[in-house]
């Protein structure tokens, strides 16, 4: 009788010392952050001003966040780095630029002797070198120690997003409180409130004017993730924050530009880029999800994934409807098991795509990571594999010539191999043609 298949073996991992303690510092460096510019914020509004501008704040957090997180749910970022960029924008971000921008200001105003012009000069020229700086710095540190996270333009747009948009979170509360004790001081109603005015510019008009900007940002060092040459992975990251940091300054400089001036600049330069963005995170979601259809189905015809499985795993409500179904049925564990079978096979995906189309250059560890992705996939099929494969029927996603009593054939075949067999190896990129699938080699 054959013996059982078993799982490829891989070297136990070594407990990761340096990265643990980066991760605390930066836990407790953010937290730090967090305490100094929620107490400057709320030396500044007063204590109920504080809490109206907190809670108005919240408001556009919400729409952002899903809006990033839509982007990216074609290889979804597990949510610790997700909330480190928000972070970093929400504390360290915001308190480099609130004691940079003060500090500029005094300075500038001390040696002019005129503190409009010291205002107008720090709004235009130096508050968006300071804030699109420490925004960038968030990206910077993924890109130099999560490396393996950054793997595109769509990993900067994401991350992009939520760093500006907790930056944005806490200069509106800033902005918000001041408002509301103004408003406090002269007696104003609501209606005709500073307040109301400045949610209306800052939480309905433009809650997206922040992460526009450093959207550029992260567009750069996305696109850098995919160069080979040296140059380009420096060039293309200083290339998007010097487009962030101009569209910054046009921003800040529209009300110095007239009474209309605000207008002109949010209807013929704002909207449209905002639209370009847009149009540019639906492209870049669709590649994404092509992409990852392509790759899958190698790895299905290599007996790795049921072939029902591969259309519902480029389906986001194939995707959720599975982890539903599993929860069902197996309770939460069942459901955090789909899921991240889900964002393994999704970054296994990529990974083979990358590899094809870049070559070992691109990743030269491509072997060892689509080993350890396999055996992750592996090991959670049991539970994943028939949720994905009846999601797939419930929301009618396979073909009309899909037959899934049709017999498997021989490794490599029209059947495929038979499902549960484990392939011995797995070959890595070459650097011309296509890379070799990882095809089973049959029971050991």
């Amino acid at each position: 009788m054959p013996r059982a298949t078993r799982p490829p073996r891989l070297p136990r991992r070594v407990p990761r010392t340096a990265g643990a303690l980066r991760t605390y510092v930066l836990v407790v460096l953010l937290g730090a952050c967090g305490i100094a510019i929620l107490e400057l914020v709320r030396e500044q509004t007063g204590t109920p001003g504080f809490f109206v501008g907190l809670g108005l704040a919240l408001l556009p957090v919400a729409p952002l966040v899903a809006a990033f997180r839509w982007v990216g749910r074609a290889a979804p970022h597990p949510w610790a780095q997700l909330s480190f960029c928000f972070g970093w924008g929400a504390c360290a971000a915001a308190l480099i630029a609130i004691l940079a921008n003060s500090f500029a200001t005094q300075w500038i105003a001390a040696a002019t002797a005129d503190p409009s012009d010291a205002d107008q000069l720090g709004s235009v020229a130096i508050a968006p070198v300071v804030e699109e700086s420490a925004k960038a710095a968030a990206l910077l540190l993924v890109f130099l120690f999560r490396r393996r996270q950054f793997t595109g333009p769509s990993d900067g747009f994401v991350m992009a997003g939520f760093t500006a948009t907790g930056f944005a979170f806490t200069e509106n509360i800033l902005y918000l409180g001041n408002a509301f004790v103004q408003d406090v001081e002269n007696g104003t109603g609501v209606l005709n409130s500073v307040t109301a005015a400045t949610f209306f510019v800052r939480g309905v008009m433009s809650p997206f004017a922040h992460p526009l900007f450093t959207v550029a940002t992260g567009l750069g060092f996305g696109a850098a993730a995919l160069a080979v040459r040296r140059t380009r992975r420096i060039g293309l990251p200083l290339l998007g924050l010097a487009s962030a940091m101009g569209l910054h300054a046009l921003w800040n400089s529209s009300s110095d530009l007239g009474e209309s001036g605000f207008y002109v600049v949010y209807g013929c330069v704002m909207v449209p880029v905002f639209g370009l963005l847009a149009w540019l995170a639906v492209w870049i979601r669709r590649r994404r999800l092509r992409a990852v259809a392509g790759e899958l189905a190698v790895y299905a015809a290599a007996g790795w994934l049921n072939p029902a499985e591969v259309p519902a795993l480029v389906s986001m409500p194939a995707r959720s409807l599975a982890r539903a179904l599993a929860r069902s049925t197996g309770g939460r564990p069942a459901g955090r098991a789909v899921a991240l079978y889900e964002a393994d096979a999704a970054a296994l995906a990529l990974l083979r795509h990358r590899a094809r189309s870049g070559g070992p250059g691109r990743e030269p560890d491509f072997a060892r990571r689509e080993r350890e992705l396999l055996r992750r996939l592996w090991l959670r099929r049991a539970t994943a594999g028939p949720a994905l494969s009846r999601a797939a029927v419930l929301e009618d996603l396979l073909p009309p010539w899909f037959d899934p009593l049709r017999p498997p054939g021989p490794p490599g075949g029209p059947g495929g191999p038979a499902l549960g067999l484990v392939p011995d190896r797995v070959p890595g990129p070459r650097r011309s043609g296509p890379v070799p699938s990882a095809m089973s080699a049959g029971p050991p």
